[in-house]
Order: structure tokens, then C-alpha cells, then sequence
């Protein structure tokens, strides 16, 4: 398992960040026969349909230095671990409410050194803090999601868009997003990544301030 589809897309890597992304997979296959985050069969699709999707978030926008972010529902440590990956001086704030899910975020995250990251076991309704930007993949319908992290985003604005929700969604979306629709912005992946998984998939955002 390489990780040539994330350095087709993403030439400009480090040698680091390289290595980052290569330790990856090793972590999470170990991981994943303990604790199932990823589905079993789709762990040799990995770096295609977990991390570059995760990444995906940054043909958005890419993320100011000091900027603070918080994953919602990250389970096992998605989208956040790939953007902290991309991003080392952005931090990446990691929220869920299964524990187990988090041990193996936390694990992972420390095997490749990075030092951009925290972890809350927690339900969002829990988390308090503020933040410039909410990230999420999938976790529940858009308009409850915005209904919970409304609260956490903060007013001081430091990214070339303004703080609010940023969501990896799939497929129609035009029920989730319709009482958002003057204020949204979808960008679809399929215009960036040409792989066949990636031709519904697409990154929702709506500014919350």
C-alpha cells in the first residue's frame, strides 16, 4: 500500500509529512483488526477514500497558520489526522462520543509525532470552546449539525473565509442543504481527483458567524 495518489495531488509534501502518511496505513490496519474503524474491506482503500478525502477539505481552503479547528465525530481520527498532517501549524481539536474510537486517534496520532492535536471524549453538545472552523465527515444531517457547533465558532476571523461549518458529504444533497442555500458553497472532489469514488463526493460549506 503506497501513497502515490496523495503525492499525485499533493506534490508540494515534506519529507516528513511523507512519512506521516506512509506510517499511516501499517497503524491503522493494526488498529482496525481490534477496533473496527474503518470497514474491514475498505481498509486497503485507505489512502484513497480516507485520507486524500479527508484532504480533500483543503481544495476549499487552505487553512492560516494558528487557525483552530475542531472535528466533529472524527472516530478514528477523520478528516482531522490528514489535514493535521497537511496543516502543522494549524490545530486540530478531535471530538467523539465513542471512546474506543478515539484510543485509536489518539494512538495514531502520537505514533507519527504530531504535535497539533487534542482529543475530547465528549458529545458536541459538551464541547464549549470556540473555533474558527467546524469540520466533519458525514456525521449527521447538515442542518442539525450547524444547529450544534453554531455555538462554537468563533467571531475573530483570520482565514480568507469566513469561520463556519466545512462538511464531506456524498450523493443528493439538496434536502440537507435547501434552507442554506443562499449562504452555501458545495465544491465537488470530482473536479479535483479523478478517481471513480470521488465523482459524488463533495466538500459543503456554510459560514456560521
Amino acid at each position: 500500500m503506497n501513497i502515490d495518489c496523495i503525492e499525485r495531488y499533493f506534490p508540494e509534501l515534506n519529507k516528513t509529512q511523507k512519512e506521516q502518511i506512509t506510517a499511516l496505513y501499517d497503524l491503522y490496519a493494526d488498529w482496525n483488526s481490534k477496533i473496527n474503524v474503518i470497514s474491514r474491506k475498505d481498509i486497503e482503500n485507505l489512502y484513497e477514500r480516507h485520507v486524500l478525502h479527508s484532504m480533500g477539505i483543503s481544495k476549499l481552503l487552505h487553512f492560516k497558520d494558528g487557525s483552530n479547528i475542531m472535528d466533529v465525530g472524527t472516530g478514528g481520527g477523520f478528516p482531522a489526522i490528514p489535514l493535521a498532517i497537511l496543516y502543522p501549524n494549524v490545530h486540530f481539536h478531535l471530538v467523539d462520543s465513542i471512546n474506543k474510537k478515539l484510543i485509536v486517534a489518539q494512538e495514531v496520532s502520537g505514533a507519527i509525532g504530531l504535535k497539533n492535536v487534542s482529543i475530547r471524549h465528549c458529545r458536541v453538545e459538551e464541547e464549549k470552546s470556540l473555533f474558527d472552523f467546524v469540520i466533519s465527515r458525514a456525521v449527521m444531517p447538515f442542518s442539525d449539525l450547524v444547529k450544534l457547533c453554531k455555538k462554537n465558532i468563533g467571531k475573530e476571523q483570520r482565514n480568507s473565509m469566513t469561520n463556519g461549518l466545512i462538511c464531506l458529504k456524498g450523493g443528493e444533497l439538496g434536502h440537507e442543504i435547501a434552507s442554506f442555500k443562499n449562504k452555501v458553497i458545495i465544491i465537488e472532489l470530482s473536479d479535483y481527483f479523478k478517481e471513480e469514488f470521488f465523482e459524488t463526493k463533495k466538500v459543503v460549506y456554510v459560514p456560521l458567524v
